[in-house]
């Protein structure tokens, strides 16, 4: 669609996928995301349907959120680890709508569960499950999953992966920021209240799945669109008055909220205390892959460094510099505490400010002191969020 555009856009590698790198200028775009709305490629997604009577039971052995007890329509964040506990990826967990399960309905669905555990919410186990994984995981998270299915009855299987042609063809379109209730009210689109919920709906002729991921800035939507109409839904949400922006943007405000990604932030090395990513975590779900090492962590009540979200500042006299990935982080007397792993600088309305997110040891975080990294465009120091910042 962008190809046989009037304007043609260029188009950088993100998240697996190219995508369009920009559209307007870099504070038009952040300005839309931050205080506007702005409309987006997510062409990174990718959508896998969890099928066969087992699939509640396996999956909430293969992640780290709940599964069982997720009500209908809605979604949690997971990590994905191995035995020993590390982070192979991430990806979202989906329960859709359903109907109440003849063999669930008891007068007392509280004592059932204590009966069987397994059986989750006194909501149908009929519901579907489906998995949200980025393209640059996909493959290997197929993988990982794929090799624990043994002796039970389920079967992961993708969806709109027809050609764009094809009749089942579909894509997903990201719609963000503050005054996106208003766009989509205008347009007859139904608004969440709350984050990490679903809806399935016919919109203008289309058949849309409407998702509210998490967002710590803005509302994040996402919309999961036939390719056949997306011309037409792209139009529709911009004459409504969402703006356009690519993808140099959107990395730069997930930075600001402190998301991290997986292969950027979150390594295969990692152990899930050590990303501070507490959300994609529960500790009464019971047994998954991984749960005896994140038990230990919990037990023994620490880790020796986290991922965390701070805000860059010059030194006297210089500019702010804009570090690049693995920049070290340091004490005052020239002690390595640290190092980047993304930042973006982020024009604004009052100046320009710079955000990352960076590994740190908890040692340096107890100390409380000033953190100080060089880049080869000079010279700052980094302080730890304690919330998210107020653009």
């Amino acid at each position: 669609m962008l190809e046989s555009a009037g304007t043609p856009r260029s188009l950088a590698a993100y998240r697996g996928v190219l995508t369009p790198q920009q559209f307007d200028a870099p504070a038009a775009e952040i300005a839309a995301l931050a205080k506007g709305c702005a409309i987006h490629d997510l062409g990174w997604l990718r959508r896998v349907q969890v099928r066969g009577a087992d699939r509640f039971r396996w999956l909430s052995g293969m992640v780290t959120n709940t599964v069982n007890d997720l009500f209908p329509n809605t979604g949690a964040w997971n990590l994905v680890l191995n035995a020993q506990g590390r982070i192979q990826g991430d990806l979202t967990v989906w329960r859709d709508g359903e109907e109440q399960s003849p063999q669930r309905r008891t007068p007392d669905p509280d004592a059932q569960r204590k009966t069987d555990p397994m059986l989750g919410t006194p909501f149908a186990g009929e519901s579907g499950l489906e998995l949200e994984i980025e393209a640059g995981q996909f493959e290997k998270l197929m993988a990982h999953l794929n090799q624990f299915i043994i002796m039970d009855d389920v079967e992961l299987v993708p969806l709109g992966e027809e050609s764009v042609c094809g009749a089942g063809a579909e894509t997903a379109i990201g719609v963000t920021g503050p005054l996106t209730p208003d766009v989509l009210e205008r347009l007859g689109l139904p608004v969440f209240a709350n984050t990490m919920k679903r809806t399935r709906i016919e919109w203008n002729g289309l058949d849309l799945t409407m998702d509210r991921g998490y967002g710590a800035l803005a509302p994040h939507y996402v919309f999961w669109v036939p390719c056949s109409g997306l011309q037409k839904f792209w139009s529709c949400i911009r004459t409504a008055g969402a703006m356009p922006v690519g993808c140099a943007s959107l990395e730069a405000f997930r930075i600001a909220e402190g998301i991290p990604v997986y292969g950027i932030d979150i390594a295969e090395r990692d152990l899930p205390q050590e990303t501070a990513q507490l959300r994609a975590l529960n500790f009464n779900k019971g047994c998954y892959l991984g749960q005896e090492i994140v038990e230990r962590i919990r037990s023994r009540g620490s880790v020796h460094r986290h991922l965390r979200h701070v805000e860059l500042e010059a030194e006297p006299g210089g500019p702010v510099p804009v570090p690049e990935f693995g920049t070290e982080l340091q004490l005052a007397d020239g002690s390595r505490v640290g190092r980047i792993c993304s930042a973006a600088e982020l024009p604004l309305d009052k100046g320009s400010r710079i955000y990352a997110l960076a590994v740190i040891q908890a040692e340096a975080e107890a100390k409380e002191e000033t953190l100080h990294y060089a880049s080869a465009a000079g010279k700052g120091t980094a302080r730890i969020q304690a919330s998210p910042p107020v653009l």
